[in-house]
């Protein structure tokens, strides 16, 4: 399985003939370099201008923005989406978010989107143990960093993926990456570039925390 970070939450999982992007935004809104991929499935957390451009991406795509429940993607991929909300007043402030759950070559991916508070206990057991966990730091518009810390000991992945924070060029504040990772031992944080090729056997055994750089 390759993985592509595009900047913000965008990520792109590639297997065989099928593409599924995650996030997608178109760049000049934010400060940052458009996406530039292809795909066959677009997977949109929720219904905000840095997460639904799905016009930028290239291709014939299944579009799903803001999705709830479980359908059958290109190559057979089951998609699972979770309802959680992007902030910690029920949506009141910044509405619903989903959680996008998949695996691709045998490895199980959970993206959070903008995820605003700890979720549900049913949401927590469906996504307990995956082996990617892509999580935003950047509170501001997400969960404050006391709750990221509780989410991973609760969701226990192999490998967590922080995302969604300060970055230069971008037009809005968040928190910066350093305020996440001093939270994690420097013997399980690993800088791995933009793009990275993976199988089930790569997975370490213990909790890592892998940094794209875009």
């Amino acid at each position: 399985m390759r993985v592509r970070w595009h900047g913000h939450s965008c990520f792109e999982f590639s297997s065989g003939d099928t593409t599924i992007v995650i996030d997608p935004h178109d760049g000049r809104s934010l400060g940052l370099k458009p996406p530039v991929a292809s795909a066959n499935v677009v997977l949109m957390t929720h219904d905000h201008y840095d997460h639904n451009a799905a016009r930028v991406i290239k291709g014939e795509h299944q579009n799903f923005l803001g999705f709830v429940g479980e359908t059958e993607v290109s190559g057979g991929i089951k998609v699972h989406g979770y309802a959680t909300w992007h902030d910690y007043s029920e949506g009141l402030e910044r509405g619903p978010n989903s959680i996008y759950k998949f695996s691709m070559e045998g490895i199980t991916i959970a993206h959070c989107g903008d995820l605003g508070c700890i979720p549900s206990q049913e949401v927590l057991n469906a996504i307990k143990g995956v082996d990617f966990l892509f999580v935003p730091v950047g509170e501001v518009y997400t969960m404050e960093l006391a709750d990221v810390k509780k989410l991973i000991e609760l969701v226990n992945p192999r490998i967590i993926v922080p995302m969604h924070y300060m970055v230069g060029g971008l037009s809005f504040r968040l928190t910066s990456l350093d305020k996440f990772l001093d939270m994690i031992p420097d013997n399980a944080v690993d800088f791995i570039g933009n793009e990275l090729e993976i199988t089930v056997s790569d997975l370490p055994d213990s909790k890592e925390c892998w940094v794209f750089d875009h």
